[in-house]
Parts: structure tokens; sequence; C-alpha cells
């Protein structure tokens, strides 16, 4: 869908190839995210949709404001993908595997048997949780969400509706055997995703530029979505996700639209132009 809309969106434009060679990568490791059936594949593909939201944010690079916003997105990621993979190596660690299958099953056992550090565990497990935050925009590492609207519509489209900020809510319910069983992540994953909600929604009402306003939407809903993850329901929030999903992706497209047919009355001018007051 956001292909082609992207399509007659950036025909004018001098980087359309580009572009559409970005967003092919971006989807690609998107996928491979998905699939993966291992930590180390997940974190290979979880480093290449971080590399490929640094592009695309910065496609206008020669904009001051997008070369600024792009590099705040790659740092801010960097901390919580440096958290992701201490977590990765702390859990290999206790298990001796990478992989899904054994890992949840090898845990478990240890922790009904009370053969682990319990602080140990509970800090890797945050470790975990703290990659899934920065790619999430949960509270405290939020910061970089708005300024990636710097990037063009169908980009925000793409990464703040269906991908980017789904990979984090998709992590932890691809984990949730491994947390489910640890005593106070569950709360801490709650927590935050409340602080999220309440946070999303304030800062959206103060927006006057309609993707800002958008973007922050987009953050409350994933705290909704973590908040569901919290609880252990893990189905109420992919459900929650992939609706979520299509709602705002076509939301973002049609704010495009807004954009682009009131450049003509106001000019571009997110205090002005995109609030639609003629």
């Amino acid at each position: 869908l956001v292909l082609i809309y992207s399509d007659n969106y950036m025909v004018h434009d001098q980087g359309y190839l580009r572009f559409f060679a970005y967003m092919s990568f971006f989807s690609t490791s998107m996928l491979g995210l998905v699939t993966s059936s291992n930590l180390i594949q997940i974190y290979i593909f979880w480093e290449l949709v971080g590399v490929c939201s640094y592009l695309l944010i910065g496609f206008w690079f020669t904009r001051p404001l997008a070369a600024n916003a792009c590099q705040k997105a790659f740092v801010t990621n960097r901390v919580g993908d440096f958290g992701l993979l201490l977590g990765i190596l702390g859990f290999y660690w206790i298990t001796g595997s990478f992989e899904f299958r054994d890992l949840f099953k090898i845990f478990t056992n240890l922790i009904l048997n009370n053969e682990v550090n319990s602080p140990f565990v509970t800090l890797c497990a945050a470790l975990l949780f703290a990659g899934a935050v920065a790619k999430s925009a949960q509270f405290p590492l939020h910061v970089w969400l708005a300024d990636a609207m710097e990037g063009p519509t169908p980009i925000s489209a793409l990464i703040h509706a269906a991908t980017m900020v789904a990979a984090g809510i998709f992590i932890v319910a691809r984990l949730l055997p491994l947390f489910i069983v640890i005593p106070y992540i569950m709360n801490f994953i709650s927590l935050i995703g409340i602080i999220t909600v309440l946070l999303g929604a304030t800062l959206a009402l103060a927006q006057k530029d309609i993707k800002k306003g958008l973007a922050y939407s987009t953050m409350s809903q994933l705290g909704y979505m973590m908040l569901a993850l919290g609880m252990g329901s893990y189905r109420s929030a992919l459900f929650h996700l992939i609706t979520h999903a299509y709602s705002k992706a076509l939301l973002f497209l049609g704010s495009g639209s807004v954009i682009h047919s009131m450049e003509t009355v106001v000019g571009y001018s997110p205090d002005k132009s995109q609030n639609m007051v003629l």
C-alpha cells in the first residue's frame, strides 16, 4: 500500500530510485526479523532495520533538520541495541543456547529448580527490554520519534505505523515465555507502558504539526500494546498492533495528501499549513 502511494508521491523527487532501493532494503530487513528463529538472527536483522531507518529518515539529508533527526534516531536506537546485545549475551551465558525453543525450555527448568541468580536474570531481561523500548519509542527513549517526521510521508507511514516501531513490540511478544517467569520484569514492562500511554497522548494534544501529532499518537498506542504484553496478554497486543498498523498508515498517507494540497494556500510551515485553517 505504501509503495503504491510512494510511486506518485515521489515521482518528481531526484532521489526516486534511491528511495525505492532504501524501502526495499527496509522491508527485507523487517521480514528477516519477524521470521527469525534465534537471537543471533534477530540481532542481525534488528541492526539492519536500524541502519535502514537512519537512511530513510535522513533521505532529504541536505536539510539540516533531516540530518539532525536521522542522527538522533540512530544514536537513541544504538543505546537500546547495546542493551539488547548485553541481554542476549547474558541469556546465552545462563542457558548456552540462542535458539528460542531450547532457550525457553532450559530457562524455565532453571527457574523452577531455583538454579539461577535472580538479580542477574532480571538485569539481563531488563537489558533485552531496553532494545524494545528504544525501537518502539517507549519512555524514556522516545525522543527520536517526533523528529523522525523529517523524512518523506511514505517513510513516516512505514516506520511509524507498520514496521520499525512494531519491531520492539514483536520482540517482547516473541520473548514473552522468557519474561513471564521472571518476577519483576512483567511489572516493569506494564509500568513503562502506562507512562508511555499518558505521555504520548498528552504530547499529541499539544502538537500543531499534523505528522508530529500522529507520531505521538502512535507512541501512545504502542504504550497500550506494551501494557497488554506486561499483563501477559500477547494475543490482544498483536491484534492491536495489526489493526493499528493499517489505520495509522492510512492516516499518515492522508496527512501527506493534506500537506501537499495546503502547500499552495499557506506554504509549507508546520506551525500553519498543517492546521488546515484557511
